[in-house]
């Protein structure tokens, strides 16, 4: 995790581009590498919570459940696989991979914009089908 971090942190000065002076960008360092670590930090807890409030839990005697979740995991497989490759990128990219709408347009090089319409049309699609 710590090399996470500090990776981030030192790409987000190449990205920025900042001028070099020793004593300030060294403190730079330093703060945008906290910055993360808090929100990674806080990420995990609210991700913790979340995890410990939402408790499955599976009967072992419960087969028609067991074929219910699978029944519903190949219909959002199949309903992805019909998405549009943009959107099934963006929508990838946002809920597996967790990147941000600005990551996203920046790594695809389009606008937040366009990851918004995107993402608002696979959603769309899924929320029809998956009914």
């Amino acid at each position: 995790m710590a090399t996470d971090i500090a990776q981030e942190a030192f790409l987000k000065i190449w990205e920025k581009q900042f001028d070099y002076h020793p004593q300030n960008t060294k403190s730079l360092v330093y703060k945008i590498a906290l910055d993360q670590y808090l929100t990674h930090y806080r990420r995990g807890k609210v991700k913790a919570n979340y995890l410990n409030e939402f408790q499955l839990s599976f009967t072992e005697g419960s087969e028609e459940h067991s074929l219910e979740y699978e029944e519903l995991k190949t219909h959002y497989e199949k309903t992805l696989a019909t998405l549009p490759e943009k959107q099934r990128t963006v929508f990838l990219m946002s809920r597996l991979d967790e990147f941000t709408y600005k990551e996203i347009a920046a790594r695809l090089k389009i606008s937040v914009k366009a990851v918004e319409k995107r993402m608002s049309l696979a959603l769309g699609v899924l929320k029809k089908e998956m009914k």
